[in-house]
């Protein structure tokens, strides 16, 4: 059992360590799980909101630039059903946005099922 949680301990920092690492929000607590520790100190997410559109579940959120700097990015959402299990093959693809020197910009999904009652949008540094 030690084994299996040091190898899993192992595998979640290998995993973060990445400079593609990224920043996840959860909508349904609004925590945000902080993978890259630069790209979290330059970003401040607000204003996450939910709606419907034909029935089918529409969440933005709002990216806000902290830094002078331009941050070129990519953000992908992810829907999950009443009973916080992921949608199979809801996975959106990845969109990639400029976003300004202390700018903001509203990041926007549409889930393709209506059994989506939640979501996560992962945000990361575009990859190329």
């Amino acid at each position: 059992m030690k084994y299996v949680m040091a190898l899993f301990l192992a595998l979640i920092i290998t995993g973060c360590s990445s400079d593609h690492a990224g920043i996840s929000i959860e909508n349904s607590n609004q925590n945000v799980v902080i993978g890259n520790s630069v790209l979290a100190r330059s970003l401040v997410f607000k204003d996450a909101h939910i709606t419907k559109v034909n029935g089918l579940m529409q969440a933005s959120v709002e990216a806000i630039n902290k830094v002078n700097t331009d941050l070129n990015l990519q953000y992908r959402f992810y829907w999950y059903d009443g009973q916080g299990l992921e949608i199979s093959g809801s996975a959106a693809p990845w969109y990639s946005v400029a976003l300004a020197g202390n700018g903001k910009v509203i990041l926007q999904g549409v889930a393709d099922k209506v059994e989506a009652t939640q979501y996560r949008i992962y945000v990361r540094r575009a990859l190329y």
